[in-house]
């Protein structure tokens, strides 16, 4: 894991020493693929430890989700800011512990001979000892009208994150599995009224969380019916409710509006390297560790009960942990 002495990097970090009076080209310790919480730190954690990383992230500011989320109050030393400004933090601490971040979008990782080869769209190659793959999730969207428009206007696709801002207000859930029954129980103790709006007659979550649901008061249960309009102008005001049954339309006011139709893992780039679930994410406990060696899984792309900043943070340190273990 040491470098030569006499070497010489190029724009892509690339790095080359002198050895035998040849140029030989020094393969790093560690690529983190995703410019997330997750990814962040673990390029922290991984500086820090004295490996040789670099940090690929497609997009020109890293950060991932949480660049569009509005306003975040449960993240433990900092009582509140907006998803964009913690992002910088992040991105800022990791730049300045010395972490090299490139923008190049990847289009491939391969492994042969126990030497990952990360392929880019301008038809490079950069060779590393091991990848932390940490290209997250993204939310599934309804694709309905207004939706794009008040995301982060009212428009949230994490009650955890989002639902103390609700508190004594409306709020419509839009889902019928276990995350749709979750937020909508979550949100029972916060809200003074919580419609939960399923496009079937029965949940595909738990009887038991159903039969919680069930059991609020302060919760409505509108089946049979779909949600094709989310209304307002600077905030959220109500959502169009269609009857899967009949056709008939019927207007919901409303403050909030939670979308838990489900999340896709971006794993494109992984998915033939290492073992997925049904739903695509990859098989990795809390050590990171995937069914390739020298792969590690960390944030919203491994499979975790919990997607939250929180988390995504503390499986980058794991990832880098394990990854310490793999190279030694």
């Amino acid at each position: 894991m040491s470098f030569h002495n006499k070497c010489m990097k190029n724009m892509y970090a690339k790095e080359f020493c002198k050895e035998d009076d040849k140029m030989v080209e020094v393969i790093k310790d560690i690529a983190v693929i995703g410019g997330g919480p997750a990814g962040l730190c673990a390029g922290l954690y991984a500086v820090r430890a004295g490996l040789s990383c670099v940090l690929y992230e497609k997009y020109p500011l890293s950060g991932g989700q949480i660049i569009n989320t509005g306003e975040i109050e449960n993240y433990l030393g900092i009582p509140s800011a907006d998803g964009f400004s913690l992002a910088d933090v992040f991105s800022r601490h990791t730049q300045n512990a010395g972490v090299t971040i490139v923008n190049k979008e990847i289009v491939s990782v391969k492994k042969s001979d126990g030497i990952f080869t990360i392929g880019f769209t301008d038809g490079a190659e950069e060779k590393f000892r091991t990848v932390i793959a940490a290209t997250g999730a993204v939310s599934r969207h309804l694709g309905v009208p207004g939706e794009e428009k008040l995301t982060a206007k009212g428009v949230s696709y994490c009650a955890h994150c989002d639902g103390a801002f609700y508190r004594g207000k409306t709020a419509v859930v839009i889902g019928g599995g276990d995350t749709a029954l979750t937020d909508a129980l979550y949100l029972s103790n916060l809200c003074k009224k919580v419609y939960v709006v399923h496009r079937r007659e029965s949940f595909r979550g738990a009887n038991l969380l159903v039969n919680r649901l069930m059991q609020k008061e302060n919760v409505e249960l509108v089946l049979n019916s779909r949600v094709t309009e989310i209304n307002g102008e600077n905030t959220v005001s109500s959502v169009t409710v269609e009857s899967v049954a009949d056709g008939a339309v019927t207007e919901i006011k409303t403050d909030g509006v939670f979308i838990a139709v489900g999340i896709t893992p971006v794993n494109g780039l992984f998915k033939n390297l290492a073992e997925v679930d049904d739903a695509g994410f990859i098989k990795a406990g809390e050590n990171c560790k995937t069914s390739l060696s020298g792969l590690f899984a960390a944030g919203d792309l491994r499979t975790k009960p919990l997607r939250q900043i929180v988390t995504a943070v503390a499986d980058g340190a794991n990832a880098v942990h394990s990854a310490e273990e793999y190279l030694r």
